[in-house]
């Protein structure tokens, strides 16, 4: 997938917003990582999320337009990464696309660098919390079945005491010196591109144009604290070890009032002693004897769902698969199942009494070996088998 928001979503330049939209519903789908088995289809899905965020604005398309790609992602980054900050810390701001990382500015900071005009006051804006992550173990057992799994996560939340303002409600209130109330403060600096304006956030108010005489004691003025909560999700039957279900709302707070992230639970399903995965289907070894090989018959064969019979053919060779047709993994959010392949394994029994050691020889005798039981008779037929 190319890095030209256009490529990604696969339409022309002069694509009507309708046509945008209706190609970024495609790619979604095909890609979203609840779904997607391809390896890459997070990243992948952030990409069309963003060409979707900047194609279908139009003062965002305008700019990429007279930008480029390269130019506006440079853009992009000075105006809206410069002060970061992690999961629930203090720097914590949404970028101007969504997604949650990155800090202050925003678009109006590039469009105010390249275009002049006024942004406003840009930590006014609502803005998402950041998506986190977490992580959770099955068993091939509950990953067949699909289960509800509750587990703890350890994540910023929004400081009740001073309802994510980080001040207490009666602390005095004055205006920013430093941005004069605007929020914003602007910068002229020569760069290769020639005499550029910049507008960034203003680091001492942090974007609000006000000053508080009192910080929030809980939250230290954060507004937000890390706070231990438990969470149940559904875990749907078929999902494969490594993939990533999304539990919206449940990420770290928002901004001046904005929607709060996500919740992205990465998946992991341990090996199982029997069963060997692989995809939808299941691959198992099952021992047979050398009666049932030469002679057919009816073998138990486990699954994950119980015991079915397996009906073995006379002169079945050691190594031979079979297939069970529906006895593998659900398909995830899809009909049906995978198969089960059983791989039968001839064993040569250790011991013997006198009465089968006796048959096994006339046997050998009657195919034309001349074998002494007492040197290596068994390494012989079962070497012959």
């Amino acid at each position: 997938m190319t890095e030209d928001f256009y490529d990604v979503l696969g339409v022309s330049r002069d694509a009507s917003e309708d046509e945008i939209k209706r190609a970024y519903r495609t790619k979604a789908s095909e890609y979203h990582p609840d779904v997607s088995d391809d390896p890459d289809a997070e990243e992948k899905f952030k990409k069309i999320q963003k060409a979707k965020e900047v194609l279908t604005d139009d003062e965002k398309r305008e700019a990429y337009d007279q930008m480029g790609h390269e130019r506006f992602e440079q853009a992009q980054k000075r105006g809206g990464f410069d002060d970061g900050g992690g999961a629930g810390g203090a720097g914590a701001r949404g970028n101007p696309f969504g997604g949650g990382a990155g800090g202050a500015g925003g678009f109006e900071d590039i469009f105010e660098q390249f275009f002049g005009g006024g942004g406003g006051r840009g930590g006014d804006r609502p803005r998402q919390g950041q998506d986190l992550r977490a992580s959770l173990e099955l068993d091939l057992e509950e990953a067949y079945e699909g289960v509800e799994r509750e587990f703890t996560v350890t994540r910023p939340t929004r400081c009740s005491d001073c309802r994510g303002e980080g001040h207490p409600p009666d602390a005095g209130a004055r205006t920013c010196p430093n941005c004069d109330g605007n929020g914003q403060v602007t910068q002229v600096q020569q760069t290769p591109f020639g005499r550029m304006q910049q507008t960034g956030t203003c680091r001492r108010c942090d974007g609000t144009g006000t000053l508080y005489s009192e910080t929030c004691s809980t939250c230290d003025g954060e507004g937000q604290v890390r706070e231990e909560s438990s969470l149940s999700v559904d875990i749907p039957a078929g999902i494969r070890d490594g993939q990533t279900l999304r539990m919206d709302g449940e990420g770290a707070p928002g901004q001046n009032r904005g929607p709060n992230g996500d919740l992205l639970i990465e998946v992991s399903v341990t090996d199982h002693p029997d069963f060997d995965r692989e995809g939808d289907d299941l691959h198992y070894q099952h021992p047979i004897s050398f009666p049932q090989a030469t002679f057919g018959g009816t073998v138990e064969v486990p699954t994950l769902d119980g015991t079915v019979e397996m009906d073995v053919p006379s002169g079945t060779q050691s190594g031979e698969t079979f297939r069970l047709k529906n006895k593998g993994m659900p398909r995830l959010r899809r009909r049906g199942r995978g198969d089960l392949y059983v791989r039968v394994q001839i064993v040569t029994p250790e011991s013997m009494n006198a009465e089968q050691r006796e048959a096994l020889e006339r046997f050998a005798e009657a195919g034309g070996e001349e074998v002494e039981v007492n040197e290596g008779f068994f390494e012989r037929i079962k070497s012959s088998f």
